[in-house]
C-alpha cells in the first residue's frame, strides 16, 4: 500500500496542527486519526520521533505539565509554516486522496469478510436443513406438534436477538455521536455489514 504521508509531509502537518495552540502527543495522534476519518491512526513511534526532530531544529518547543509534555510551535516554526502554505495545501489534497483509498480498501476488506461469513452461514444452514429433513423422516408424525412449538420458540429467540443487536448498536452510535460526529467510513461500514447480514439471513431461511 502506498505511504499515507509523502516524505516530509507529516512533519509539515504537525506544525500546522500546532498552529492552533499547544498539544500533547495523544492530542496530535487523535487529531490525525479524526482527519483521516478513522481509517488511519499514526503510532506513537511515528509521531514522537518527528516531534523530537522538530524540537531539535527549534521549530517546536516543549513544556511539561504533570505527566504530559505539551508541544507548541515556535516563531521559527511559524515562519517555516507560512513559507510552505502552498505545500501544505498539497498535503491536505494528498490526505483526502489517502482517506478515499483507505476507505475503499476497508470496504473491500469488509465485503471479502462478509462473503466468507455468508458462505459459512449458508453451509451451516444447509447442514441444519439436511439434519432436519433426516430427523423429520423418522419422527414426522409424532414430533410435528413439538417441532412447531420449537419453531415458535426459535422465532421468538431470533426476534429478541435482532432487537438486542439493534438496541446495543443504537446505544453505541449515540454514545459515539455525543463525543464527535459519525464519519462517512463508519456509516459506509454500517450499511455494508447490515446489507451483507440481511442477505445471509435471508439465504438461511430458504
Amino acid at each position: 500500500m502506498p505511504p499515507v504521508f509523502a516524505h516530509g509531509a507529516l512533519r509539515l502537518y504537525l506544525l500546522a496542527l500546532l498552529e492552533s495552540g499547544p498539544k500533547h502527543g495523544y492530542e496530535l495522534i487523535k487529531a490525525l486519526s479524526e482527519r483521516f476519518g478513522g481509517t488511519y491512526s499514526p503510532s506513537a513511534g511515528t509521531i514522537y520521533p518527528r516531534l523530537a526532530k522538530l524540537e531539535e531544529e527549534g521549530l517546536v518547543a516543549t513544556q511539561t505539565e504533570g505527566r504530559r509534555t505539551y508541544y507548541s510551535i515556535t516563531p521559527a516554526g511559524l515562519v517555516e509554516l507560512n513559507s510552505r502554505r502552498d505545500e501544505l495545501a498539497g498535503v491536505e489534497n494528498d490526505i483526502s486522496a489517502s482517506v478515499r483509498r483507505l476507505a475503499d480498501n476497508l470496504r473491500q476488506d469488509i465485503r471479502t469478510n462478509m462473503r466468507g461469513l455468508r458462505a459459512d452461514l449458508a453451509a451451516t444452514a444447509e447442514a441444519a436443513r439436511s439434519s432436519a429433513r433426516a430427523a423429520g423422516s423418522t419422527v414426522a408424525s409424532l414430533a410435528g406438534q413439538r417441532y412447531s412449538q420449537e419453531g415458535d420458540n426459535r422465532l421468538r429467540e431470533a426476534e429478541m436477538l435482532v432487537q438486542a443487536f439493534r438496541d446495543d448498536i443504537r446505544v453505541e452510535l449515540r454514545r459515539h455521536g455525543g463525543r464527535r460526529p459519525i464519519t462517512p467510513v463508519t456509516l459506509e461500514t454500517v450499511k455494508t455489514v447490515l446489507d451483507q447480514a440481511r442477505i445471509s439471513i435471508r439465504n438461511s431461511l430458504d
